[in-house]
């Protein structure tokens, strides 16, 4: 770590950190191919490692993807350009140098680090039918529980993938013992989880919030995800479009006293939640202006995620032509995914087609102070709206619930 790398990037982009495209392969998934990665460079970790179709953002938090993975697998770096000379450290090791002058005093002594990150997934079918521990379970094996949420950006889902549906929770009326004789039946072929569980079809600009303990099978469409800093989860689905999941993954983040244990498994789940008769009005989410329209002069932001407190997510578009400066209470990262423009003293602007391992001008994190001053944000275009999002860990002063 150069800490003096840290302090020169921190210092010379006015309290706002310039990231680096950070790729991460599922090898269980298929890539939906609309993450604007090179269609030559999907693989282009390795048949073995999967397809990339996860891009992270904001991320201190390792990937968890088993024997192989590389040592700074879904970690974020930081970029410092300076006189022709290109030095990166990682996000991890500058927000650990900096501690609340990035992330603030209130997230820094709460959880000593930055404590979630963002991501796309993009995958051309369905995921397992699976689960993100509690912070009960998740203790067990020494990490922090998952809450997670999504949205889906009209900008990356111009098609939806072969099936734009994701199953959340289970019936109203199934048994605990209904699913755990479906999990006892995983090396079986086709365990039939989901026959005990409701797909919505998924909306372009909509989102859900998805509460750790809740099963749910993601459908096709590319999809942001703010969430927890985490990787816990297990596949309680064992055949997706005919592809077998393996029994590992069924007890994956389970103690190993635990393996084998059924009505461990059962206990993972929050059954009140994935019963709920009325989930979707709980846990679906339209974007909400953060202020009256007319308010909101040369520009719209809109929550996209706010029915969690552990995270939250906004949209802000600029319009053409426009100048505005957006104050933000609490730190954030961010994702340029339209247009072009001026982002404080940085140019920013969102590539068609990006190689892998090019840096890009399209993903910053903005510290507590530069957010509470305000970010100068100019879109020059005299026709395309400058697109953002951005993404805030738990404890965001501006979220109220809705």
């Amino acid at each position: 770590m150069s800490i003096s790398t840290i302090h020169n990037a921190f210092d010379d982009g006015k309290g706002i950190l310039r990231l680096i495209p950070n790729w991460v392969p599922r090898s269980f998934c298929v890539p939906g191919r609309r993450i604007k990665l090179h269609p030559d460079d999907y693989y282009a970790l390795g048949g073995s490692r999967g397809g990339i179709d996860e891009r992270w953002f904001s991320s201190t938090t390792p990937a968890d993807n088993g024997p192989g993975t590389p040592e700074n697998e879904g970690l974020s770096f930081v970029l410092f350009e300076k006189g022709g000379k290109e030095e990166k450290v990682l996000l991890r090791d500058a927000v650990h140098e900096l501690k609340g002058s990035l992330i603030g005093d209130k997230l820094w002594d709460t959880y000593g680090k930055w404590p979630m990150f963002s991501k796309f997934f993009d995958n051309k079918g369905p995921l397992p039918h699976h689960i993100h521990h509690r912070d009960e379970h998740a203790s067990l094996v020494g990490e922090m529980g998952k809450p997670e949420a999504y949205y889906f950006p009209p900008q990356l889902n111009n098609h939806g993938g072969d099936f734009p549906y994701t199953f959340f929770g289970l019936k109203p009326g199934t048994t605990k013992e209904q699913v755990r004789e479906a999990l006892a039946s995983f090396n079986k072929g086709d365990n039939g989880i989901t026959n005990l569980s409701t797909a919505y079809k998924l909306v372009p600009g909509t989102g859900w919030n998805v509460p750790p303990g809740v099963l749910h099978a993601p459908g096709s469409l590319c999809t942001y995800e703010p969430q927890m800093a985490s990787d816990v989860y297990a596949m309680y689905q064992s055949l997706v479009n005919d592809q077998i999941i393996d029994e590992s993954l069924l007890w994956k983040n389970s103690p190993e006293d635990k393996v084998g244990d059924f009505d461990y498994l059962i206990d993972v789940i929050d059954w009140d939640l994935n019963v709920d008769p009325q989930f979707s009005e709980h846990n679906f989410m339209e974007p909400r202006p953060v202020l009256p329209i007319e308010e909101m002069e040369g520009y719209v932001e809109k929550w996209i995620c706010y029915k969690s407190s552990a995270l939250s997510a906004k949209e802000l578009t600029v319009h053409p032509g426009q100048k505005v400066t957006i104050k933000d209470s609490a730190p954030y990262g961010m994702y340029v995914i339209q247009g072009y423009g001026h982002f404080g003293i940085w140019n920013i602007e969102t590539p068609a087609l990006i190689r892998f391992g090019q840096n890009t001008n399209d993903e910053f994190f903005v510290s507590e102070q530069a957010a509470i001053e305000g970010v100068e944000i100019t879109n020059p275009s005299n026709c395309d709206d400058l697109v953002i999002l951005k993404h805030f860990a738990a404890g965001n002063p501006d979220l109220k619930l809705f």
